[in-house]
C-alpha cells in the first residue's frame, strides 16, 4: 500500500486528488491537506467582484465532497517537509498545523510515500506598503471573500457616481514583479461594463496600471495572434480594447507605496509618480507559502529544496544565464524534485527556471517585469501528468512516465469583458506553446495556426458554460471524468 499526500486543494491539488482517486486501487491512501475549507473556482471571482455572482456560486465545501470518496481531508497548512524522515521516524513525513476555527493549534506529522506540493502562492500583499484589503487601502479579487468585499466597496462608488460625483478607479498590479495580470485585466473590463449598465460610466475615470512592458504582455513575453485573417500582436489587441472603452493605461510601472487615496509608483525610466484614486483593485505579487525542509539530521535544507522565491525546485534547468541564452528546454516536464524522487510540485507551487518576459530594471535598479503565469489549464495538465506518473511508479516504473511541459502545451483563456446574457462579451484567446519556442517557431515563437484571439458575446457564453462545467466536474458529479480539464 502507498500513501500519497497532497498539500493544497486548489485547481492543481484537487485535480491530482480526483485522478489519483480514480486511477489507484482502494488499498492505496490519499490525503489532501488544505488550510481552506472551501474550493474556489478562482476565474469567476471577477464576477463576484462586480456583483454578478455570489461567493456561494464560485465555492463549495471540500470536506463535504471528500466524504463521498476515500480521500482523507485535513483542514490544515503544511509547515515543513522531512523528505528523509528523521532519527525517530524512518519514513518521509510532513508536519502540518490545523487551521480549524475555534480550536487550539495542533501540529501533526503525516508519513508519505509520495508528496505533491500544490500549495499555490502566498498572496504577498506585504511586499508593497499599503497594498491589500486587510491592512492596506486597496481591494482584491484573489479569493471569493476578497472579491465579495471588493464588490461592496464598488457599489458604494456606483452610488456616489449616481449622485453626480466624479470618481477615479485604478485597477492593475500592485508590485513590479506581479504575475496573473489576467485577473486584473478581466476585472477592469467588468467594472467598465457594470458602470455602463448603471448609466454612470461618463463620470468615472478608469485607469489601468501594470508592470508589463507593453499592454498584452501577460508575463508571456507578449503574443502574436491571428485575428480576422491577419496577424497582430497582443499590444495592439489590448490597446484597442482599452481605447474602445475609454480606459487610460500606465505600463512599465512598479507600485511602490499606497496611501489612502494615493498610489506612488516608479516607472522603468526611473521617474516617480503619484496617482489619486477613490477605488483601487491591485493584484499582489506571489511568493511561496513558507514551507521549510529538513534532512534526517534535522538540518535545514530549505535552500536545497526550494528556490529563493519559496517555490519548490523541480526538473527545470535553473542555471543562471543571460536572457538571450534562455530556451524552451529550460522548463520542467515531470515536476519531480531533483533531490527526492517521491516529491513533486505542481501549479504555482513549482519554481520557474526564469521569466518568460524579458527581465527589466528601472534606472534605479528596481525590477519591473511580470512573472510567468502558471494558472488554469497548465495547473490541471501538470496535476494529471503527475498523478499518472505516481500511479505508474507505484506499479514499478523507475521514474515519472508522463510530462506536461509549458513549452510543449497550449492554453486557452476566456477573459470576460462584461457579464450579461445579451450584452456581455469575452476575449477568447489560445496560445501554443505557453513558453515561446523560437527553435521550432523562429518568427514568433509560437504556432500561429493554434494561437489566435477573438472578442464577442459568444465568448461570454463560453466562459459562463466553462464556469458551470468546471464546478460540476470539481464537485465529482456523475460523468465528471468525461469533461475536459
Amino acid at each position: 500500500m502507498s500513501k500519497i499526500v497532497i498539500l493544497g486543494a486548489g485547481i492543481a491539488g484537487h485535480t491530482a486528488a480526483r485522478y489519483l482517486h480514480t486511477l489507484l486501487p482502494a488499498e492505496h491512501q490519499i490525503v489532501v491537506v488544505s488550510p481552506n475549507s472551501q474550493w474556489n473556482w478562482v476565474p469567476s471571482n471577477i464576477w463576484v467582484g462586480v456583483g454578478q455572482m455570489s461567493e456561494k456560486e464560485v465555492s463549495f465545501d471540500l470536506a463535504e465532497i471528500y466524504k463521498k470518496t476515500r480521500i482523507d481531508f485535513k483542514q490544515a497548512k503544511g509547515i515543513a517537509i522531512h523528505p528523509e524522515g528523521s532519527s525517530t521516524q524512518l519514513k518521509p513525513y510532513v508536519t502540518i498545523e490545523s487551521t480549524l476555527a475555534h480550536t487550539a493549534s495542533q501540529i501533526e506529522s503525516i508519513e508519505y510515500d509520495y508528496l505533491i506540493n500544490a500549495t499555490g502562492p502566498k498572496l504577498n500583499f506585504g511586499a508593497t506598503e499599503g497594498l491589500g484589503p486587510d491592512h492596506g487601502h486597496t481591494v482584491s479579487v484573489c479569493t471569493a471573500t476578497h472579491a465579495s468585499e471588493a464588490n461592496h466597496k464598488l457599489q458604494l462608488i456606483i452610488e456616489a457616481l449616481k449622485r453626480g460625483e466624479k470618481k477615479t478607479i485604478v485597477i492593475g498590479t500592485g508590485h513590479g514583479t506581479c504575475t496573473c495580470q489576467g485577473a486584473a485585466f478581466e476585472y477592469i473590463y467588468n467594472v467598465d461594463h457594470v458602470l455602463r449598465e448603471a448609466g454612470v460610466r461618463q463620470l468615472a475615470r478608469l485607469v489601468w496600471i501594470s508592470n508589463e512592458y507593453e499592454l498584452g504582455d501577460f508575463g508571456m513575453g507578449g503574443v502574436h495572434i491571428e485575428r480576422g485573417g491577419y496577424i497582430t500582436n497582443g499590444k495592439t489587441f489590448a490597446e484597442s480594447l482599452m481605447v474602445e472603452r475609454d480606459i487610460e493605461w500606465v505600463v512599465r510601472a512598479h507600485t511602490k507605496k499606497i496611501e489612502a487615496g494615493k498610489i506612488h509608483y516608479e516607472t522603468l525610466d526611473g521617474a516617480f509618480h503619484e496617482l489619486d484614486f477613490d477605488f483601487s483593485m491591485l493584484i499582489p505579487p506571489f511568493s511561496g507559502v513558507g514551507l521549510k525542509a529538513y534532512n534526517k539530521a534535522d538540518e535545514d535544507i530549505t535552500a536545497q529544496v526550494f528556490a529563493a522565491s519559496g517555490f519548490m525546485k523541480v526538473d527545470a534547468d535553473y542555471t543562471a544565464r543571460p536572457y538571450a541564452e534562455w530556451s524552451a528546454g529550460d522548463w520542467p516536464k515531470t515536476y519531480q524534485n531533483p533531490s527526492y524522487r517521491n516529491l513533486f510540485a505542481i501549479g504555482i507551487a513549482f519554481a520557474p527556471p526564469h521569466l518568460i518576459s524579458k527581465p527589466m530594471q528601472s534606472a534605479n535598479g528596481t525590477p519591473i517585469n511580470p512573472a510567468p503565469p502558471r494558472t488554469g489549464m497548465p495547473c490541471a495538465a501538470m496535476a494529471i501528468a503527475v498523478a499518472k506518473s505516481i500511479c505508474d511508479m507505484i506499479n514499478g516504473a523507475e521514474g515519472p512516465t508522463h510530462t506536461a511541459s509549458m513549452a510543449k502545451m497550449g492554453a486557452a483563456c476566456v477573459a470576460s469583458t462584461g457579464a450579461h446574457l445579451l450584452r456581455g462579451s469575452a476575449a477568447t484567446m489560445t496560445v501554443y506553446p505557453i513558453v515561446p519556442d523560437y527553435e521550432t517557431y523562429p518568427e514568433y515563437g509560437r504556432d500561429l495556426e493554434l494561437t489566435f484571439g477573438e472578442i464577442g458575446l459568444a465568448g461570454h457564453w463560453l466562459k459562463t458554460l466553462l464556469h458551470y462545467t468546471f464546478i460540476y466536474q470539481a464537485r465529482l458529479k456523475p460523468g465528471w471524468r468525461f469533461l475536459p480539464d
